[in-house]
């Protein structure tokens, strides 16, 4: 559980909220590439942790994110006309480039001097993995963006689900580390089966357990943690264990369990205090991968389909998810087609901001509670001045972190398994006591 107060300091971002400022230490998601392909194309209309902003790419293909508001008179610049390496406010012509320079002023007289005197907010803004990625902190604390967990090289295969969910980035990021969930909550769409590893086949991910009730291990690490689930599997259950290693990367990343086809990735970007963006992400870097089309018709995310042209569900709270009583009847267990769509359901109607001051933790919580008490001491370490968590040296690249599922001996060490080790944290006294607090 959590206070009040403790609960504001892990989910507000706007403003001067201490997480907002962590957050603004590290690249941000601010859409996919796709959204604003091409040259001269539509701006977009981004909000990040509370800001308005507009993404757009110029006429020599460079990316930027920019205020929305024009600094004349603050008219949206998402109806501007883009074109000649700018973006035009449609109401007296100011023009803006991709660094935030004025670079036009035709409503003042030819020999005024105000455009020089005017900066644009702008963000640096870089590409990789699919996105669009912008820094929103302090330029004198940025690093260059390095290649994301889920896609190492150029070469690596992304496919991207994006939707807007309707309530705060903390508990989504709790769902996606919450190994346990999906025994329960994905049980129609993740089967227990006689196989010797996860799947993707036959639109369904069989797995080889069908324990439900999973011991947790984990491992501080530079970048946040990785925790493996340990379940006891169909096959050989008392020489082997099936172990599904989740990472946590901070401040809003996690690397899921693969399959046998891609690897898995969910990364929580905060619109605000009540909104999130989430990207659900399958990626490979051999083999076939699976195409984005397809990944978004399996988890029925497609724009015109399921989702509005701001990528918002046609399934709400307010229609209870369209859920399908006669489904459930006949062995669907929510009623609700869509691992995405099962998941909103249940982050959303936690409420906007959850209060955790209300929960009871049990064991199958180890993982969320050690996510908390880090969160919260990096929120607090970075409000006396310290470095944001996953900034300072010793760091792991997340490109060399891995999720890990598999049916190995109990003999072996979960450590070792899907990425090469770093020296682990060492726990603080408040992971000590959160652990506690869990079991």
């Amino acid at each position: 559980m959590l206070t009040a107060e403790e609960n504001d300091l892990l989910c507000r971002v706007e403003g001067a909220a201490p997480m907002g400022a962590l957050m603004r230490r590290h690249w941000l998601p601010a859409c996919m590439s796709e959204e604003i392909a091409e040259p001269d194309g539509t701006p977009l209309r981004v909000r990040l942790l509370g800001e308005d902003l507009v993404a757009f790419r110029d006429s020599q293909g460079r990316v930027g994110v920019v205020d929305e508001h024009c600094p004349h008179r603050g008219a949206s610049l998402a109806l501007g006309r883009n074109g000649a390496c700018g973006l035009t406010c449609l109401y007296h012509g100011w023009k803006v480039d991709v660094e935030g320079r004025v670079v036009a002023t035709p409503s003042e007289p030819p020999t005024s001097t105000l455009g020089t005197k005017v900066r644009h907010l702008a963000y640096p803004a870089r590409e990789a993995g699919g996105f669009v990625w912008v820094y929103m902190g302090p330029r004198e604390t940025m690093r260059e963006l390095e290649p994301p967990a889920f896609a190492p090289t150029h070469a690596t295969k992304v496919a991207i689900v994006k939707i807007h969910v309707a309530c705060n980035w903390a508990q989504i990021l709790e769902g996606a580390i919450d190994s346990a969930h999906s025994s329960t909550l994905h049980s129609t769409d993740m089967p227990a089966a006689n196989v010797d590893r996860a799947l993707a086949e036959g639109g369904v991910w069989p797995r080889p357990s069908d324990d439900r009730a999973p011991r947790f291990e984990i491992e501080s690490t530079s970048y946040g943690f990785r925790y493996a689930a340990i379940r006891r599997p169909i096959r050989n259950p008392d020489t082997h264990d099936y172990v599904r290693i989740t990472a946590f990367l901070a401040p809003s990343t996690a690397l899921i369990p693969p399959n046998n086809v891609y690897r898995l990735a969910n990364v929580n970007v905060p619109i605000d205090d009540t909104n999130t963006m989430f990207y659900f992400i399958a990626w490979s870097e051999s083999g076939p991968g699976i195409d984005p089309g397809a990944w978004r018709e399996f988890c029925r995310a497609r724009v015109g389909i399921e989702l509005d042209a701001r990528y918002r569900p046609i399934r709400t709270r307010d229609n209870d998810y369209l859920q399908d009583r006669d489904a459930m009847k006949r062995g669907d267990h929510t009623g609700i087609p869509g691992i995405p769509t099962q998941d909103i359901a249940m982050w959303e109607t936690m409420g906007a901001i959850t209060d955790r001051s209300r929960e009871r933790l049990g064991s199958s919580d180890t993982a969320i509670v050690r996510f908390r008490k880090i969160m919260l001491d990096a929120a607090q370490r970075m409000a006396r001045g310290e470095p944001a968590i996953g900034t300072a040296a010793p760091r792991m690249p997340h490109a060399d972190v891995r999720a890990y599922e598999g049916i190995v001996p109990k003999s072996v060490d979960w450590r070792t398994l899907g990425a090469s080790r770093e020296p682990a944290a060492a726990p603080s006294g408040g992971e000590d006591r959160a652990e506690r607090a869990a079991s």
